[in-house]
This record gives structure tokens, C-alpha cells and sequence, in this order.
């Protein structure tokens, strides 16, 4: 059903670029516009709440075309890519529902262990802690949204450590009243390793190495890809191959431990959230996404008022492609999905199709820079790859545009070193000029400068933590 449903509104949302390796795109945000205008004149109203940790509760209100069995099918698919972005974007264990009850059904069906969103399911509840639930809520006990504020990082005064963890390598920085003494980047392969002794004393070793550049150590501050709560490690792509039993009793409190042992100010968040953080201390502007290109994607938000909401902002899970036939996220099992467009992944995918070949010794940081050294020397499909990255971004830039209120869009990450991110970005703004231009206008791409993009999130992430003066 699902493919002859986009087959059907195919020719209204294709996009006047097409990446050259993926024919096929199709703009998740070019659909959203669309379906809307066609609800415009005739509609009823629907109402989303996404309740998170501590009773937070995040509230969304659209409009739907009138139920037909013609326009069923569609507005199914409207409301199932509307929430499934939400839920990545907001986070949350509960999901409230005002609609009609064909589509409260359908989205019960679809959002339960056994459904197609099962892994969403159980990585929310596993997250919060709690099982997860989908329920019809009358517009009179509708639950009024409640949204906290995170206090935002930017702390420069003292000596620090900071650290980002990434599946090929992670980094490390010393920074001394506002000043970075030292930095540097460790390979390592964390998603292999079973045994999380592995990751701790690989953190420490770099840890105490740069310690060494500081005359003493008050604060240190972390990223990862992944969600960490009060510095308790909930979900991370780092440790996949850790056994569950294990998790529990090594990985999870893993940072608390070594806040006790440190004795000093110690916080981890997001890589996503730490790439807003880059770009706000970088750039001295607000309003901010951050999109991270590693060995996932990682998105990060900061309001206008200069403040981390308290997402999740899991893009990675995200939909961007509504093609029946996108490729598949190995992880999560579901298709157009952030990862396989803003990533090694992505460009391991648009790479093979352009007809390179790799070898199975050579894993996707090495694929990522032989492409990367192709096409700084001019070869004409390792360009190609890059600018369809670009592509991919510019269509994803409007997508993103429809849900977060951001002015300035920073790209960061290994994807992005060199020539690449220049192609990317230089793509993305021609979509932007010749399908977008009210965005052109409104949002700027920033690509850090090549250190910064390699290491401005352990940077960034070294003036999280407040250092209580006595």
C-alpha cells in the first residue's frame, strides 16, 4: 500500500535536484508542504502531546484532510512521518492523541512491540523507563505542554578537560582560561568491543594525557552520540556490542563513576547538543541547529533565547526520504532515515553506487577518506558524492526548517573535512537558491574551520560544567 501511495503524489514533491547516486530521493519536507496545502481549504484539526522525563510534555497541533477512503491511506502516512520525526526531535515514552479514531488506530498498531515502529517502542522504554504507550486523549483533558530549559553551557574560566567520543576515534582538549593548550584526536573501535573496560581506560588514557598540559584539572565536560541523562548512559551506538546484563552493571552509571574518581564538575550530553554549543561559541550567535556528520548523524538545537530545550534531537532516526525503496538504517531497520544521508554511511552508500569498490579490511572511516582523496584531486565521482550530500542537506535544510526555529546552521564532523564540506555546503545552498529561496534568505550554513571541525565539539563540550567557586 505504502509504495503505491507515494507513487501516486510522486510528481508533486519531486525535486528539481536530484542527487546523481540516488535518483530517487524524494523530500520528506516537499511532501509535508505539500499535503498541507492540500488541507488548507478543508480539514479538521489534530492534536499531539510527546510526554518525556520528569513529566515534560511536548504539544503539536496540524490539520488533516477530512477521512475518505481516498484520502485515508494518505493522511496515514502524513500523521505516521509527522510523528515518528516528532518523537525523535522531542523524545518521549507517552504519546497523547486527539483525531479521529481510524488514525488513533492505526497509530496504536503501528507503535507497539510487535509493529512496524518496535524498535522506536523499545528504545523509548528503555530510555525513560517506562513502557511506552500510545492514547486517545478528549480535547478537554488534552495535557498542557510543560518544556524546561537547560542552563546552557560556555563556561571558560579554569582549567578543563573536554571529550567527544566518536566510533573511529574520539578526542580530547585541555583549555585553560578560555584557551585550548591542547588537543588531539585517538583511534580506537568502541562498537566492537564487548567488554567496556575497553572504552574507560581508552577515555582515561587520553584523559591523563591531556592533563598533563594543565596545572591542574576542575571540570570536565563530554559528548557522545547517544542519550545520557544525568550523566547515566541510557542509549549509545559506543557500546552495541556490550551484553545487556553488562550494560547495566559497567556501562550505565560508567561517567558517574568517573566523576567520583576526577572529584570534580563533570557532565556528558549529546554530541548533537554539543554541536549547537560549538556553533553558539564560535559563531556568538543563537538560534542555532547543528548537524554533526560522523560515523551517524547527530542534530543539536539552541533557541533564540540561547538555550538547549531538553530534546532528544536523535536525528539520526529521524525521516528525511520518503522513497519506498531508501536504503535501510542496519540499526534501526527503518528506511530514509537521517543516518544514511548525513554520515560515513551515506557516503559509503552514494560511493558504491558511483562504482567504487573497497575492499572488506577497509571500514567506513578508511572508505570515507579514500573518497575524500579522490575528490581532492579533482575525480570527477568523488565530487559527485559529496555534492549529492549537499543535495540530500539542502532539501533536509527546508524539512528541518518546519520544526525547529533555527537562523543559522552549523555542519560539523569527519564528513565535512576538507573539500567535502565545501561541496556539501555549496550544494545545499543551491537548493536552497533555486527551490528555497525565503530559506536562502533566513538561514545561514556555517562550516567550522578544519580543526574546529574535527575537535570543536571536545572543545565545546570542556565548558559544560560550572565550576562552584568557594
Amino acid at each position: 500500500m505504502y509504495p503505491k501511495i507515494i507513487q501516486a503524489v510522486e510528481r508533486q514533491i519531486r525535486p528539481k535536484l536530484n542527487p546523481e547516486f540516488d535518483y530517487q530521493f524524494l523530500p520528506l519536507g516537499k511532501f509535508i508542504v505539500w499535503y498541507r496545502d492540500l488541507a488548507k481549504e478543508n480539514s479538521e484539526k489534530i492534536r499531539i502531546g510527546l510526554e518525556r522525563e520528569n513529566g515534560l510534555l511536548a504539544g503539536w497541533t496540524d490539520k488533516i484532510l477530512p477521512l475518505s477512503e481516498e484520502t485515508l491511506p494518505l493522511t496515514q502516512v502524513y500523521v505516521e512521518k509527522l510523528i515518528k520525526f516528532l518523537l525523535w526531535q522531542k523524545g518521549g515514552w507517552k504519546i497523547y492523541f486527539q483525531g479521529p479514531e481510524l488514525i488513533y488506530q492505526h497509530l496504536k498498531k503501528l507503535y507497539s512491540s510487535q509493529g512496524q515502529r518496535g524498535f522506536d517502542v523499545d528504545l523509548m522504554s528503555s530510555v525513560y523507563g517506562k513502557p511506552f504507550e500510545v492514547i486517545m486523549v478528549s480535547a478537554g483533558q488534552f495535557p498542557e505542554d510543560r518544556e524546561s530549559h537547560l542552563i546552557l553551557g560556555g563556561h571558560l574560566d579554569g582549567c578543563r578537560l573536554g571529550f567527544d567520543l566518536g566510533a573511529s576515534d574520539f578526542k580530547v582538549a585541555a583549555v585553560k582560561e578560555g584557551q585550548v593548550v591542547f588537543s588531539q584526536e585517538i583511534p580506537w573501535n568502541p562498537q566492537e568491543q564487548p567488554d567496556p573496560s575497553y572504552h574507560y581506560h581508552h577515555l582515561q588514557s587520553g584523559l591523563k594525557e591531556a592533563e598533563t598540559h594543565l596545572p591542574k584539572v576542575q571540570a570536565i565536560g563530554g559528548s557522545a552520540a547517544g542519550i545520557y541523562i544525568n550523566n547515566q548512559v541510557k542509549i549509545a551506538s559506543l557500546f552495541r556490542a556490550v551484553p545487556k546484563s553488562i550494560f547495566e552493571k559497567k556501562v550505565k552509571n560508567l561517567f558517574v563513576e568517573m566523576q567520583k574518581e576526577w572529584a570534580v564538575p563533570f557532565e556528558i550530553i549529546n554530541d548533537g547538543e554539543i554541536t549547537a554549543l560549538a556553533g553558539h561559541l564560535s559563531l556568538n550567535r543563537t538560534a542555532i541547529l547543528g548537524i554533526a556528520m560522523g560515523s551517524s548523524e547527530a542534530g543539536g538545537y539552541l533557541n533564540s533565547k540561547g538555550h538547549l530545550p531538553g530534546w532528544l534531537d536523535e536525528l539520526a532516526f529521524a525521516p528525511v526520504d520518503l522513497n519506498p525503496a531508501a536504503a535501510v538504517d542496519e540499526w534501526s531497520g527503518d528506511r530514509g532515515v537521517g543516518a544514511m544521508y548525513f554520515s560515513q554511511q551515506a557516503v559509503n552508500k552514494l560511493a558504491t553506487t558511483a562504482g567504487f569498490s573497497f575492499s572488506g579490511a577497509e571500514n567506513l572511516p578508511v572508505r570515507l577518506r579514500k573518497i575524500q582523496g579522490f575528490a581532492e584531486k579533482g575525480n570527477d565521482r568523488a565530487v559527485r558524492v559529496f555534492k549529492d550530500l549537499g543535495i540530500y542537506l539542502g532539501y533536509t535544510i527546508q524539512l528541518y526548517s518546519l520544526f525547529y526555529d533555527y537562523r543559522n546552521l552549523l555542519i560539523l564532523g569527519r564528513v565535512t573535512s576538507g573539500l567535502a564540506g565545501e561541496l556539501i555546503k555549496q550544494e545545499a545552498e543551491r537548493v536552497l537558491i533555486e527551490e528555497f529561496p525565503e530559506l536562502k534568505e533566513k538561514i545561514e550554513i556555517h562550516l567550522t574551520d578544519e580543526k574546529g571541525r574535527r575537535v570543536g565539539q571536545a572543545v565545546a563540550a570542556a565548558t559544560l560544567p560550572e565550576i562552584k567557586k568557594s
